[in-house]
């Protein structure tokens, strides 16, 4: 069996749904798991927060915007009346639901109810294309098998015994339409995996079920060798190992969401990424499988860094002071991205300053504290191991007239990564490209 997922781009109009059938048309078994449609999750965001203030009538308003933008895609996406029919109660069915809160107090768990609506109208308007075209296909709710636990961590074994449970309750069906995204917590009410959520939802259901392979489907032709926002004439990568894609992904591969890598690793389940705008294209292919092992692959660039730098002559040589360093952020539920040392210093960076003046006050016990915004890390992936003589040189000549602000190799064989100011992040990704591609 394979898994399909299809994100908010590849099912964003009527037009584009209906490009998806040929692709999953095929497959005698296959799990497929849908986005909502691109927009939605926004405009439900927004739908949010204009409750939280109580903001009512702005709220209606948006609803029926919505509400009608829906009622045109059913109008382009159906041919028979009966369907165009069910389709037009399933949306009036939704928003009605949704208008409901707009009579009472707003509270989180309402908010995550909200936000999951998105994907239960984009995969209950799609079985019913599938159901037009005559697919043999049915829909497999997630809220019935995805949960997380109380860390909010998927709990794996609930999600394996589940939808075995559900597959097994749908026997006699080709595909299985599902939705990304949504879950139950562990006290049974509907949750989310976050934002790029569904990408975490086809490789837990791949792994869940050992799949033969995941397809990921966007709107661009695989992972490139780098961001194509800022370099021209970047290209696709025919194939990465998954520690390599779990890199690009963490550091500004905005193709593939970073959750998504460690299910399909351990199970050893390829995850290959395509274009629906462009099916015919190669694409990349994730996996512990590769022909090729080419030094340096791909770069990618993750802004929003901040660089504290914590100095104390005191703690000189101080066996016990990176574990308080390190226990401030664990309180304070803060990664490190980054980190050097000196004897007397340690440099850091994070990317999340919801905790950054706390964090600074705790610091500010250990010795000096330096704190350096603006920043953004440049990471160079790809089989780059001591055995592998001259990468070192390439990287470093091609950026010479670039300053740096921090360094960091040896925690992975995989990367090196590079500290510089955001205004010289174009700069660094165009001078990298041309001094290694």
């Amino acid at each position: 069996m394979k898994v399909f997922k299809f994100g908010g781009t590849s099912i964003g109009t009527a037009e584009r749904m209906k490009n998806l059938i040929p692709l999953i048309g095929k497959n005698d078994n296959a799990i497929v798991v849908l986005s909502a449609m691109s927009g939605t999750t926004d405009r439900l965001v927004k739908l949010s927060s204009l409750l939280y203030n109580e903001e009512k009538n702005e709220a209606s308003s948006l609803l029926n915007q919505m509400q009608d933008q829906y009622l045109e895609v059913i109008a382009d996406l159906y041919l028979e009346e009966s369907i165009i029919s069910q389709a037009n109660d399933l949306i009036n069915s939704h928003f009605e639901y949704l208008r409901s809160f707009t009579l009472d107090m707003f509270t989180l768990l309402e908010e995550k109810a909200v936000l999951a609506q998105g994907e239960l109208i984009s995969t209950a308007l799609f079985q019913l294309l599938c159901k037009e075209k005559g697919l043999n296909s049915c829909l497999l709710p997630a809220l019935n098998f995805m949960r997380i636990d109380e860390n909010e961590e998927p709990d794996t074994s609930y999600i394996q015994r589940n939808i075995s449970k559900e597959l097994h309750a749908h026997k006699g069906y080709n595909i299985y339409i599902t939705q990304g995204f949504i879950c139950r917590n562990a006290f049974g009410e509907i949750y989310n995996l976050k934002r790029g959520g569904s990408d975490y939802t086809a490789t837990l259901i791949g792994a869940a079920i050992n799949a033969e392979e995941i397809q990921i489907w966007t709107d661009i032709d695989g992972i490139h060798n780098n961001d194509p926002r800022f370099v021209k004439n970047t290209f696709p990568i025919d194939e990465l190992n998954f520690d390599e894609a779990a890199e690009l992904a963490y550091f500004g591969a905005k193709i593939l969401h970073p959750t998504c890598i460690l299910p399909a690793k351990n199970m050893k389940i390829p995850v290959r990424l395509l274009n629906t705008l462009n099916p015919e294209a190669q694409g990349t292919i994730v996996s512990d499988q590769l022909k090729t092992n080419t030094t340096i692959k791909a770069i990618a660039g993750k802004d929003g860094i901040i660089a504290i730098n914590i100095r104390s002559d005191r703690m000189l040589l101080a066996y016990g002071f990176l574990r308080v360093i390190f226990e401030v952020f664990e309180r304070y539920r803060t990664p490190i991205d980054m980190i050097t040392t000196s004897e007397v210093a340690v440099s850091l960076t994070i990317d999340n300053q919801q905790y950054l003046s706390e964090i600074i006050s705790e610091l500010q016990e250990f010795g000096s504290v330096a704190v350096e915004d603006n920043l953004s890390i440049v990471c160079i992936v790809g089989n780059i191991s001591p055995e592998n003589q001259g990468y070192a040189f390439r990287i470093f000549e091609s950026i010479k007239d670039i300053p740096i602000r921090m360094i960091s190799y040896g925690g992975s064989k995989n990367n090196i990564s590079i500290l510089v100011k955001t205004e010289l992040k174009s700069e660094t990704l165009n001078s990298l490209n041309k001094g290694l591609f």
